[in-house]
Order: structure tokens, then sequence, then C-alpha cells
């Protein structure tokens, strides 16, 4: 028989975690390295969830097994190619997973189940996000718009420095025009990815993640990591407004996004001197995106960009200048080794 286990039991180490939810549900939100083999497609579910309302609970269950016994042989040949023990989970820990691991275990692949499921994983995050204590000391990478602070992060990333990136998680630049050519994470998938990167780099000696505002788009941040920003040191970069301008050029495929640009751009026009918003508006008729990227940036991101500099105290910060994001990296790797006591167990290759 199949056994139960809680959230606290639930090591992904250990664990090959399936959602048995529909496919919409598990696009939504799932726990983080889940896979997905649905009892129900999303057309089933919303039929069984039509019979269990306007008719009854039994006429529903009949339904819903009359739908899974035909397709129980493919079902089950999907979990027989996975390795390790599985944990497969639904929303409440209901009747979805209770089938699903009943009809596994009848075939001899050895399953647990998630008390409470999905929704008792969803309460587990928002309680360690809630009390998270993060232990290692914070490098904040701050700059102007278009130096490429993510990029550089993956760099580091790439060569073993512990990285919290919180862009790529969030699927936002953190801009008003950070979603261009982007779907942006909800917030229940991003609280999950969030809390995931959060513990497996919290005995780090140190910690690496981008300045971000409190918001992300519609996402917001948890309120101990924007302490962490406020008290960690700031490694601020400068680099020339021609290599910015490249940078967001490649980056955000201005070209095949028009529309999505011209209608951030409009979000922040009152924000801009008039005669300047003004030109970028005449520019974005003829799709002069190299002006108004230089436009944008003197007169609304930098001014910005100095003024958050100047909140910081000589001894929380440093200021790196490069041509590029290569040199850019190299240098912001300099500056860590001399700053921090590497841990022995820690290997930054060069």
């Amino acid at each position: 028989m199949f056994k139960d286990i809680t959230i606290d039991q639930c090591d992904v180490n250990n664990y090959t975690f399936v959602d048995v939810r529909s496919p919409s549900e598990y696009r939504e939100m799932t726990i983080p390295g889940s896979m997905n083999i649905p009892v129900f497609n999303d057309e089933e579910r919303a039929e069984v969830g039509t019979l269990y309302k306007q008719v009854s609970k039994e006429k529903a269950t009949e339904r819903g097994l009359e739908i899974f016994s035909g397709k129980l042989p493919d079902f089950i040949k999907e979990f027989q190619k996975l390795d390790g023990e599985i944990v497969v989970f639904c929303w409440r820990g209901g009747m979805r997973s209770k089938a699903a691991a009943t009809f596994l275990d009848l075939m001899g692949v050895k399953t647990s189940r998630i008390q409470g499921g999905v929704r008792a994983y969803r309460h587990w995050v928002l309680n360690e996000l809630e009390t998270f204590d993060l232990k290692p000391q914070a490098f904040v990478l701050n700059g102007g718009t278009g130096i490429g602070k993510t990029a550089i992060l993956k760099q580091l990333q790439n060569v073993g420095y512990p990285v919290l990136d919180i862009e790529t998680l969030a699927n936002h630049r953190g801009s008003i025009f950070g979603q261009i050519g982007l779907t942006p994470s909800n917030q229940k998938t991003f609280d999950s990815l969030l809390l995931k990167d959060l513990m497996e780099l919290q005995e780090s000696p140190f910690i690496l993640f981008e300045a971000e505002s409190k918001r992300i788009g519609k996402l917001l941040l948890p309120d101990f990591l924007v302490e962490k920003k406020q008290s960690g040191f700031h490694i601020f970069i400068e680099m020339p407004m021609k290599e910015r301008v490249n940078h967001i050029l490649n980056e955000y495929r201005l070209h095949e996004h028009h529309d999505e640009f011209a209608e951030a751009f409009r979000c922040i026009k009152r924000r801009i001197h008039s005669p300047i918003a003004n030109q970028i508006e005449d520019e974005l008729k003829e799709k002069n995106y190299k002006l108004i990227l230089e436009l944008l940036m003197e007169y609304y991101y930098d001014p910005r960009y100095y003024h958050t500099a100047s909140q910081y105290p000589g001894d929380q910060k440093v200021t790196i200048k490069a041509s590029s994001i290569e040199e850019a990296c190299e240098e912001v790797k300099k500056f860590i080794k001399g700053s921090v006591s590497i841990h022995e167990n820690l290997s930054l290759q060069r």
C-alpha cells in the first residue's frame, strides 16, 4: 500500500515528484523539479468538475473512473520509465493522487503521496519565506540600465559563484519594459523557485544578486530580501553608452516587439520632460530604437541610477568601470576575491 508523507519529508534529492493534476494546473504552479503525468487533461477535468457541481459527487466519481481506466495502461507505462522512489500529488491530496497511487501500487510501482497536496506545499513555501533568515554576506550588483547585470551574474554562476538570479526566476527584467518578449512567472511559481534557490545558497559564504526594487512587474519580493539588498555591499558598474545600447538591442529585439515597447513607453511618458518625451514618441514612429534608448537612459534611467548610488555610504559600495560585459565580469571576480575570505570548500574557478 502506498504511504502518505508530509511536506517536511519531501526531499527533492531522494524522490521523483510527479504532479498528476491537469496541464494547466501544472503550468500555473507546481513543486520545482516535478514532472506532469496527469490523471485528467484540462477538458476531462472540466467535465468531471461540472458533474460534481451540477449533478453529484457519485456521478463525478463514476465518470472520472471511466475516463481514467481508459488511459490507465499508458499512465502506468509513463511511471515505469521513472527512476527512484516516486511521490505523487494533486491539489489537496484528494482523489486524483489517491487513484494514481493506488493503481501504481497494484502494478508494483513504489509510490508515496503528499498529504495535503500542492496546497500544503504552497502554505509551507509562504511560511518559510515569512521566517527565512538569509545568512550569507550579500554582494549586490548595481548599475545603469543596459550594462548587462543579469548576463554578468549568469557568467559568474557558470564558473561556480553563488548567484541568486532573481530576474530569471521572475522571467522579467525588472523595469517597465521588463516583460517585453517574455511571459512572466506568477507569484506562486516565483515564490517556489525563489525559496528553492535560497535554500541551496544558504550555506554559501556569500551570495551575489542584482539590485531589485520591492516589485518586479506584478511580483513582490519578500521583505527579508529587500532588507538584505539594503544592508549588502553594492558593486556599481559603469559602462559606455554605446555598449549599453547594443546590449539592450540584442537582448530585447525591439524590432520584433515594437507595439509592446511603445505601450510600455507610454506608461512612463509623463515622468519624462515633455520635449524629450515628445521626441521619443516621434522616433518611435520611425523605429529609431538606438536614439530612443539613448534618450531614455540619459533623461530617465541614468538620473534614477545616480540617485540610487548616492543613497549608499562610501564604505558600502564600490564603482567598477568596464567597456564590456566580459570585462565587468572579470572585475567583479577580482573585487570579490579580494574582499571575501573564501571557504576551503568553495571552488571559484578563474
